[in-house]
């Protein structure tokens, strides 16, 4: 999270975040479809690259930089990039989960990437209601369309790393080149687009929106060039680390060499529930994605720093990031801290072995709940999928349903269950000048992620029954 907050930071000091939030702005010419493929699309490529609330922390701003108060923004963007959570963080988290369920990848892809399907739909939808663009409904059912088949596509052909991100990408650039199209069309019939005082203006802006207005048009192009390219820059940088990270085997082996595993002790409860002895989750620095988002910052903000004013900006942008991660980070400590209480003393355990005992056949219909809950307790879709990806495979063999289908539904409900997960609400309110106030933002997602949950569980339970 401090790398993240910190390259957010000294962008964001440089102007890159308006700035991009502008040029997209002036590309899309709908504003209410700008902002929700910023919620949904745009934040999805981002959880794309790396989670850890890195799209929180960076889309809630553009959006309050376009109009939208803070905390909607922040509820908007926790909906919107929940789709992408699974495949995303470079594919990650569906490799742990396949390590902790004994199942190779490509036995979870089929099940989980449906699964998801529809869970583009509803963020997609449920963004665009708290963005109040409910009315978008058609745009953001076709270009579903095109990031579930997109997302689906690269991960069963072998690059799961690149599948989220690819996802998000090709939503965005299938609405813009539809957009532009349109734009056309409507030139070579002589209409000129409001905002545009002549036809070479139009042929210019090829689609400037009604709300982008000539001066402010001159006005962005006098400042959007260098904070917009630094911004791009960055993050582009960190792409093609990531990729080439995941991608080159050889580098890939040669950084996850440098690691080391901690050991800890067994422990048992007074009623008698015991986490036995073992080596914790492994820690690899050299890969992980906040070293490389750390490398991007630093490398940055050293090359911009020629002058008082960048000097200047990069000593805000830290003194910024140590100010919002200080707080964010004592709550995050103590919502994980809580989940692994709830762990070692057996209560998640018995938490979701009620539920199936409770509802027996129709369990498939909550098994994306268990996954929600398990988000909402360790903030994170793959602690969650830690915590209940064995027992969901248990369920399935002793109800007779293929395992991939409650596990699918695990990890679906897992990536769900990220907008509502207080950690990533409080990354994403320390960034728009509102921590605090994460109660008013869980409110309004919360009984949105219930209702997605319940959605995912009735396609869950008739897989489960073609299965």
């Amino acid at each position: 999270m401090w790398p993240a907050l910190l390259l957010y930071h000294w962008i964001d000091q440089n102007q890159g975040i308006t700035a991009t939030a502008r040029l997209l702005e002036r590309a899309v010419p709908d504003k209410g479809m700008c902002l929700v493929l910023l919620a949904w699309s745009l934040s999805g490529l981002l959880e794309g690259i790396a989670g850890f609330g890195l799209p929180i922390a960076l889309v809630a701003p553009m959006l309050v930089a376009l109009g939208v108060p803070a905390l909607r923004s922040v509820a908007a963007v926790a909906v919107g990039h929940s789709w992408a959570v699974t495949f995303g963080d470079m594919g990650v988290i569906l490799q742990t989960l396949s390590a902790v369920v004994s199942m190779p990848v490509a036995d979870l892809v089929p099940c989980a990437g449906i699964l998801l399907g529809l869970a583009i739909l509803i963020c997609g939808l449920l963004a665009a209601l708290v963005l109040g663009e409910l009315r978008q409904w058609p745009k953001i059912a076709a270009l579903s369309l095109v990031i579930g088949t997109v997302q689906y596509g690269l991960a069963a052909g072998g690059l799961l790393p690149l599948s989220a991100f690819g996802a998000g990408l090709s939503g965005l650039l299938a609405y813009l080149v539809v957009a532009r199209l349109a734009s056309r069309k409507r030139l070579s019939r002589g209409e000129i687009p409001s905002g545009s005082s002549s036809r070479k203006e139009a042929d210019e802006g090829c689609g400037l929106p009604s709300f982008c207005s000539g001066n402010e048009l001159e006005e962005l192009r006098g400042w959007t060039g260098g904070p917009a390219r630094l911004a791009i820059g960055c993050y582009g940088a960190l792409t093609v680390l990531m990729a080439a990270l995941t991608l080159v085997p050889r580098v890939q082996h040669s950084l996850q060499s440098v690691g080391w595993k901690p050991l800890f002790p067994g422990v048992s409860t007074s009623t008698g529930f015991t986490t036995p002895a073992g080596p914790g989750q492994a820690i690899r620095p050299l890969v992980h994605p906040g070293t490389l988002i750390l490398f991007v910052a630093c490398a940055s903000i050293a090359l911009a720093c020629r002058s008082e004013g960048t000097i200047s900006a990069a000593r805000k942008a830290v003194s910024a990031t140590v100010r919002t991660a200080g707080t964010a980070s004592l709550g995050i400590i103590l919502m994980v801290g809580l989940s692994t209480l709830m762990d070692h003393c057996g209560m998640s355990w018995l938490l979701a072995q009620g539920l199936s005992a409770c509802l027996g056949g129709a369990y498939p219909l909550l098994a994306p709940g268990v996954g929600i809950l398990g988000a909402f307790a360790t903030g994170s879709n793959n602690n969650s999928n830690v915590l209940f990806g064995s027992l969901q495979k248990n369920v399935a063999v002793l109800q007779g349903i293929e395992p991939q289908v409650l596990v699918g539904a695990q990890t679906a409900g897992g990536s769900l269950g990220s907008m509502l997960a207080p950690a990533k609400i409080i990354v994403g309110c320390s960034t728009v000048g509102e921590t605090g106030r994460e109660g008013r933002v869980l409110r309004r997602t919360v009984p949105l992620g219930v209702g997605a949950g319940l959605a995912l569980g009735v396609l869950a339970l008739a897989l489960s029954r073609l299965h």
